[in-house]
């Protein structure tokens, strides 16, 4: 099962797979799952699998991970699609994020397909989860029942993230006024800004989270003026607004919108913040296991799934995105049997 895995996750490394540009992956996805002689369904570049025994009165768990990619960091000294092994670590561009998780869950998943268990599963090998698209996971959701958990595989250092931010990327215009800069004329629209990423470098919410702290906001871009001697009438900043699980992204923009003079337009409200319900059972399970549970900052599929979900997986999240990205070979084969012993001690709890 090792051995498999490996030999999948250095294809998917060979094989590129930018955000939106998955379809040989989700092939190489496929052909895996027949050589298995797992039936699957496909839509778009997204594959998922139901276990043999699927059975419609039994609550089902999916196991999601994605197979897109960012673009190789350009510090990147090694050859990114080449996998590469050296002092026991595996090269290569989503090697870490996430292709660890995807063929742990692969093995976990063909791990059990024959068996007959006390819980329906679901594999999901998903797209456009590096840029959020509508073309990921949220578009296969319809196609899947209700769920009782998603465990959403990300590395983690096989930690338990019982939260996740979400994010909100806010576009904010501040209006003045025209006039020529030698007369001293008009409403300075950027010294109007001022004021506002004034407010913003020291920004804080009101309510903070047990995991996941406080909402963080950093504005990224400002765009004014079209040349030296116009005072600007219009000035735009960005602003990228992480929420905790104590707001929905409407709180948080109606908090900023009370204390800031710009207007302010979310470019979506679909990326949600997760937690996962004390009482679930799978922090039972957690706790059983000697699970360290944490809130994760950074943006996963989670955001886009409406059932009670989980993050976990093999890998560290600071290699995620980074030049000469790795996860050590011995991490696959952990991953793999941490997955069958967190499912195996779910199903019999």
């Amino acid at each position: 099962m090792e051995e498999d895995a490996l030999q999948l996750l250095k294809e998917l490394i060979e094989t590129p797979s930018l955000s939106q540009q998955e379809e040989k992956t989700a092939e190489l996805l496929g052909s895996f799952l027949n050589s298995k002689n797992i039936p699957f369904k496909q839509m778009g570049n997204n594959i998922w699998a139901f276990n043999k025994y699927f059975d419609p009165k039994l609550p089902t768990i999916l196991l999601n991970s994605h197979h897109d990619t960012v673009k190789p960091n350009p510090g990147y000294t090694k050859d990114p699609y080449h996998p590469m092994i050296e002092d026991g670590k595996l090269y290569g561009l989503g090697s870490n994020d996430a292709g660890g998780c995807l063929v742990g869950l692969l093995g976990a998943f063909t791990f059990f397909y024959n068996k007959k268990i006390p819980y329906n599963l679901i594999i999901a090998a998903t797209a456009e989860e590096e840029i959020s698209g509508k073309n990921g996971i949220s578009s296969i959701l319809k196609e899947l029942p209700e769920l009782h958990l998603a465990i959403v595989g990300e590395p983690t250092l096989l930690q338990l993230a019982v939260a996740e931010k979400g994010l909100m990327v806010i576009d904010a215009v501040v209006r003045g006024k025209a006039g020529h800069a030698a007369r001293g004329e008009g409403d300075n629209a950027i010294y109007k800004a001022l004021g506002d990423l004034h407010i913003i470098k020291n920004f804080s919410f009101q309510k903070k989270s047990e995991y996941l702290g406080e909402n963080k906001v950093t504005a990224t871009i400002i765009h004014a003026g079209s040349q030296h001697n116009v005072v600007p009438d219009l000035c735009t900043y960005t602003l990228d607004v992480r929420v905790t699980d104590v707001y929905s992204l409407q709180e948080a923009l109606d908090e900023l919108k009370f204390n800031l003079l710009a207007e302010l337009k979310p470019r979506s409200l679909r990326l949600n913040s997760t937690a996962i319900n004390p009482d679930h059972k799978i922090m039972r399970v957690a706790d059983k296991l000697g699970l360290r549970l944490f809130g994760s900052p950074t943006l996963s599929d989670q955001a886009l799934i409406p059932f009670p979900s989980v993050k976990i997986g093999p890998g560290d999240s600071a290699r995620s995105h980074t030049a000469d990205e790795f996860i050590y070979v011995k991490e696959i084969g952990d991953g793999i049997a941490f997955y069958i012993h967190l499912l195996d001690t779910y199903f019999n709890s």
